[in-house]
């Protein structure tokens, strides 16, 4: 239904703006057809963008791959230390992907750099690596069973370092090779000015609000994996999953779309980030939710046990976070690609 609507007023706009007859275009004043100067105009940290959408791709082969095998049976959820080891390995083995992705638009904003390249093999698995050593002091603290021993540990850093890191720079090599990916239109030496804003079009409303769609369309799933993770109950049901994760990036990829739509209409071309953070602000939403979780459903009292579940469900929100906002900002970036294409020009 959305995006019938936005097909129909894409076409409306496409009539007006390409019609040569059509003499009350030259007295516009709005629309998206005024930025096309500017959209694509290379965003403001462009190398921390193209790192996290390189490590979204990396997360998302690894989740579509895992899904694949269980799907399939390889992988039994009774036996979740297999199911971790399978996307720990899976993680390592995509950094050939995401390098190449990284690359590819590192290529595209002309700031080719190996210290990008660096930057995806480090920057998110050291995030998630250094909240994990902390919640494993705080278990070797408490001289915990399932605490992590040091010999895992550098089996995990050499997997990361002799792995990993070097798939990437292997990635990146292919994607340095490939031809640059070309704008349609020229981006003008000057920015335009953006008018004043409404408040509820404003980056930060729309971020929060238009993530909640994202996380509703994959909300009763989430329950019943929070429950699977933290209540010890089996979850099997991955052929209902895979239909949900077609929901969710079907959401994800229009609702990025349509927020960024309406900022151009109102010739805001500042989307590259806020295509981003629309989709991936569903992570926060989900980080909310397991604190609705915790003190509704679980019954935990010992402060450390609340201390790791919280710590693992903040790692849990921002895999979620970069997946999503990565979905969501390929989707924008080939719709901005596609309607400025053909826009006809003078």
């Amino acid at each position: 239904m959305v995006a019938m609507i936005l097909l129909r007023a894409l076409h409306k706009d496409f009539n007006r703006y390409n019609d040569p007859d059509n003499e009350d275009e030259a007295q516009e004043e709005t629309g998206w057809k005024l930025v096309h100067a500017d959209v694509f105009r290379t965003p403001k940290h462009h190398q921390m963008l193209s790192v996290y959408i390189g490590t979204g791709c990396q997360l998302l082969g690894m989740g579509l791959i895992t899904l694949i095998f269980a799907l399939l049976g390889f992988l039994s959820p009774a036996n979740r230390g297999a199911l971790l080891t399978a996307m720990l390995l899976l993680f390592v083995l995509m950094g050939s992907y995401g390098g190449f992705t990284t690359a590819r638009l590192a290529k595209m904003f002309h700031s080719q750099s190996w210290r990008t390249v660096f930057l995806t093999g480090v920057h998110f698995p050291g995030q998630v690596f250094a909240i994990f050593f902390c919640l494993n002091l705080m278990l070797w603290g408490k001289a915990a069973s399932n605490a992590v021993p040091f010999t895992t540990l550098f089996a995990l850093i050499g997997l990361w370092f002799c792995v990993s890191i070097p798939l990437v720079f292997v990635g990146a090599v292919f994607g340095y090779k490939r031809p640059i990916i070309e704008h349609p239109l020229q981006v003008g030496q000057l920015p335009r000015h953006i008018p004043e804003q409404k408040w509820y079009l404003r980056p930060p409303v729309t971020v929060l609000l238009a993530g909640v769609i994202p996380f509703g369309a994959a909300f009763i799933e989430l329950f019943f994996i929070l429950s699977s993770l933290w209540l010890n109950k089996f979850y099997y049901v991955f052929g209902f999953l895979a239909l949900v994760l077609v929901i969710l990036s079907i959401t994800c990829a229009e609702i990025s779309i349509v927020m960024t739509y309406f900022a151009l209409c109102y010739e805001d071309y500042v989307w590259w980030w806020r295509s981003f953070f629309i989709s991936g602000s569903s992570g926060f939403h989900l980080f909310m939710y397991s604190i609705f979780y915790f003190a509704t459903t679980l019954r935990i009292t010992n402060f450390w046990s609340g201390m790791l579940y919280f710590g693992w469900m903040m790692v849990i929100s921002y895999f979620f976070a970069v997946m999503t906002g990565t979905i969501g900002f390929l989707a924008t970036f080939m719709f901005v690609r596609k309607i400025y294409s053909a826009l006809k020009v003078d």
